[in-house]
């Protein structure tokens, strides 16, 4: 009700006085209605047209569009046009709001005054975003299908509280999350979302910015894993010092938590949540809101969520999994993340020194396009190898989600989407993947097939022996010439390393341009099984001889 039960210099009470005098004679001892009331409350129950409206009279902050003036109608200037009763029973109508039990002995809850279905205000899942503040924040207004008694509506509102376990939902996110989870009144099928806003000078609107409906969305909980990460984003991106680039990239992961809670289950949208986290961790490593912390641990099953069936998806679940070794229980030996970010040991949060990000060697992905990331990946690998005196490339996958031959094949020859693959993968580095259950057969060749070319790379470029314990030592100066743009040379070592170790290739060299030279160096971060590897190697043993009869 305004600031105290006006607006501005329209005081309500005085308004209200005002239309009942019109529908009643107020003088009279009975006071009957006046002649067409009514006619006007039909109009105002049942949407009956009626000419009777009052003219010149103000209804301020309820009916902002029949407040009239200049441009208002088919002329230069028009007057005020408003139903007398629907001012009457908006009032009336307000009582139920009034704050009672809303706000209950929660330490995190807001110290300021409570109404029911009151949150803080935030731009997610708004079309028409902007960087306006609304101090008076927003208000969900629910819908609902069955009659209902005016003693169940004061218990609804008098109660009305959007629940999280335990917590009150205080912000948009929030009330998406209880709302998928039916933590709202039973009944209510629909919340209308209204954004108090200033508009008119410095009025106070009420201003519609979109409509939800109630239902339960069993996946819901997986946003769990990230509310309080999203919380301290959005802390810091509301600071009046905060870069543009982190408001944006802000204001895009929301959006995207957002439409995964309110709209279709879909795996594009739980990847659209995945590439605006990606994002926000670019942003991170520069230095921007690193105080955040990166993107926290994420539960086994967003991997199913995101699933869309697509050679980026496999692929990005393959990088993101990899990491030097998996021990027999399940748990994860540095994992690939490391050369992404600066993270302390177990890769959950960051390293810093001086409250500052520490300068990590490790990091060598920083900066780099994607393609270049990569590479810079698996040069690290080989390196950190030779210092503990071994010679091989140590990337390997979690247990069925190794790169597929035929994913590989469509990679190498540049129909896949690179960017959005590496962007997927980082996000995924994220997963518990000791806690992540083989979901499809190891053994996946498919019936396309590599450059040969490309597989005399990838074999000499293994983490473990073959299958006939034949060790192929990595040449680190294969990878150093792909890294260069001469695939050329980097095949012709390729190649000397596989006859060296007895296999027989069928090619005596290949010829490999600048961009492939640099794609085929970063195709070597995604891991493979011992079964894909054993599928190329039938491509290089020297065929039996058969003598004809």
């Amino acid at each position: 009700l305004g600031t105290g039960g006006n607006d501005g210099r329209l005081d309500f009470t005085n308004n209200a006085m005002q239309r009942l005098d019109e529908l009643f004679d107020v003088a009279a001892p009975a006071g009957p209605p006046r002649s067409g009331s009514d006619e006007l409350v039909r109009q105002a129950l049942w949407g009956a047209a009626s000419n009777n409206l009052s003219a010149g009279a103000g209804i301020g902050q309820f009916l902002p569009g029949g407040a009239g003036g200049a441009n208002s109608t088919t002329g230069a200037d028009g007057d005020s046009l408003i139903k007398a009763w629907d001012f009457v029973l908006m009032l009336e109508g307000s009582i139920l709001f009034s704050a009672r039990a809303t706000r209950r002995l929660d330490p995190l809850a807001t110290s300021q005054a409570s109404a029911p279905f009151a949150v803080r205000a935030h731009a997610a899942g708004n079309a028409t975003r902007g960087r306006e503040k609304s101090d008076r924040g927003e208000q969900w207004m629910p819908l609902w299908s069955q009659p209902a008694t005016n003693g169940a509506l004061q218990g609804l509102f008098g109660e009305a509280r959007l629940q999280l376990g335990r917590q009150l939902a205080t912000r948009p996110l929030d009330v998406t999350r209880a709302m998928a989870r039916l933590g709202v009144a039973r009944g209510i099928t629909t919340f209308v979302r209204y954004g108090y806003l200033e508009r008119n000078g410095k009025s106070n609107f009420a201003v519609p910015v979109g409509r939800v409906d109630v239902r339960a969305r069993p996946r819901a909980r997986l946003i769990d894993d990230l509310a309080p990460w999203l919380d301290r984003l959005q802390r810091l991106a509301r600071d009046s010092h905060a870069p543009a680039r982190l408001v944006v990239s802000e204001a895009r992961v929301s959006d995207a938590v957002f439409a995964v809670l309110t709209h279709d289950d879909s795996p594009d949208r739980w990847q659209a949540v995945l590439r605006a986290m990606a994002e926000i961790e670019g942003l991170q490593v520069s230095g921007t809101a690193f105080k955040a912390g990166p993107i926290p641990v994420l539960g086994p099953e967003w991997l199913k969520a995101a699933d869309d069936g697509s050679a980026e998806w496999r692929l990005a679940g393959a990088l993101g999994s990899a990491a030097a070794s998996y021990a027999p229980d399940g748990n994860v030996r540095d994992s690939v993340r490391h050369h992404w970010l600066p993270l302390q040991p177990g890769g959950h949060r960051f390293k810093e020194i001086e409250k500052r990000l520490a300068d990590d060697v490790r990091v060598v992905a920083q900066g780099r396009g994607d393609v270049s990331a990569c590479l810079a990946v698996v040069e690290r690998r080989i390196i950190e190898s030779a210092q503990t005196g071994r010679r091989s490339l140590p990337i390997v996958a979690a247990r069925g989600y190794e790169a597929r031959l035929d994913d590989l094949a469509t990679l190498v020859a540049g129909e896949v989407d690179f960017a959005r693959t590496v962007e997927l993968a980082r996000a995924l580095m994220a997963v518990r993947w000791n806690r992540v259950k083989a979901t499809r057969p190891r053994t996946q060749i498919g019936k396309r097939r590599p450059d040969e070319a490309w597989m005399a790379l990838r074999l000499a470029s293994l983490p473990w022996p073959l299958a006939d314990n034949r060790a192929i030592p990595v040449d680190s100066a294969m990878v150093r010439r792909l890294a260069a743009g001469d695939g050329t040379a980097a095949v012709d070592l390729a190649l000397r390393r596989l006859r060296a170790s007895g296999l027989h290739p069928p090619l005596q060299g290949a010829f490999v341009d600048e961009p492939t030279s640099l794609l085929w160096g970063a195709s070597l971060a995604f891991p493979i099984s011992s079964a894909v590897a054993a599928a190329m190697v039938q491509c290089f043993q020297p065929k039996p001889y058969t003598e004809n009869r």
